[in-house]
């Protein structure tokens, strides 16, 4: 064990890897601290962020594994109170303000596109007329809500007819998805790929290979990680990715198909079970020793 210091793990009680970070804190810096954002309290008053006996904004340093267990805009106010600790001067990995432009899908497609990064066709409207023409023009096409992972809330949708494509996209609207994100489905082979980094040094990759029966790689539909050694083109597309973000610690969902290389996302909080099962990188000696060396 280093120098003993006070480093929290943000993330979900349970959790795999919330749990083995917080372990891994424990046997580098001498304390275990789990912070649940359910339980945390900011008072703006006393300039304190409090969960339990913790004083969030006197620690050493904190790790944002997860804001929360279900992406919404909800994680939104939650990074804004971890940014009031990151303004007291503590060190965050990654800092709440980066990490609040990759929570909305839509901002992160934003960015990608922007920034020439190769993407799957995509439409985002309110208007029903001009997502039912997405759809035709598209004939499959997958709707995801701005804000979820591994697949969740999303549908796929093909263009049989009017009456028929329009009720199942008003569905998916009335679900809560005013504005819809509409993405033409990607003909990939069985698996796609994530790129982890950490301040933009390529660490790993690994692959996610689709269950029996799916149509997406998600864990959650099934899917198993794999080991992937990918090429030079794909970790510099991967790294010039996840660049515009600025994030200490990040995953690049990527898939090679018959026109090239495409990036569906970048990933905040992604990447941990995925570097360990499938790459077999030992992910908690990367963070910790990058958390000693920046906070020493």
């Amino acid at each position: 064990m280093t120098e003993r210091k006070r480093v929290a793990v943000v993330g979900t009680p349970g959790g795999w890897s919330s749990e083995a970070l917080a372990d891994a804190f424990e046997r580098r810096f001498g304390e275990r601290i789990l912070i649940d954002l359910d339980h945390v309290v900011l008072d703006v008053g006393e300039g304190t962020v409090r969960a339990g006996d913790w004083n969030l904004c006197e620690l050493d340093g904190i790790w944002v594994k997860k804001a929360g267990r279900r992406y919404s805009s909800h994680l939104l106010d939650r990074l804004e109170i971890l940014r009031f600790a990151a303004e007291s001067g503590v060190p965050v990995f990654s800092h709440p303000e980066k990490i609040l432009r990759l929570l909305d899908r839509l901002s992160c497609t934003v960015t990608l596109g922007a920034h020439g990064i190769p993407l799957p066709p995509t439409r985002v409207t309110e208007d029903m007329g001009h997502a039912l023409d997405a759809v035709r023009d598209f004939g499959e096409a997958v709707l995801k809500p701005l804000y979820s992972t591994k697949a969740r809330g999303m549908e796929l949708v093909r263009w049989t007819n009017e009456a028929e494509t329009r009720a199942e996209i008003e569905s998916f609207r009335d679900a809560g998805n005013p504005v819809m994100y509409i993405q033409k489905k990607i003909d990939i082979p069985l698996q796609d790929h994530g790129l982890v980094f950490l301040r933009g040094e390529f660490i790993g990759g690994y692959a996610r290979v689709r269950g029996t029966g799916a149509w997406n790689t998600t864990i959650h539909s099934g899917g198993k990680y794999a080991p992937y050694d990918p090429s030079a083109e794909i970790v510099e597309l991967a790294r010039a990715a996840q660049a515009p973000f600025g994030l200490d610690f990040t995953s690049v969902d990527i898939a090679e198909t018959e026109q090239g290389p495409i990036v569906f996302e970048v990933l905040a909080f992604g990447g941990f079970r995925g570097l360990t099962e499938g790459a077999g990188v030992d992910v908690l000696e990367v963070v910790t020793g990058h958390v000693e060396e920046w906070i020493r």
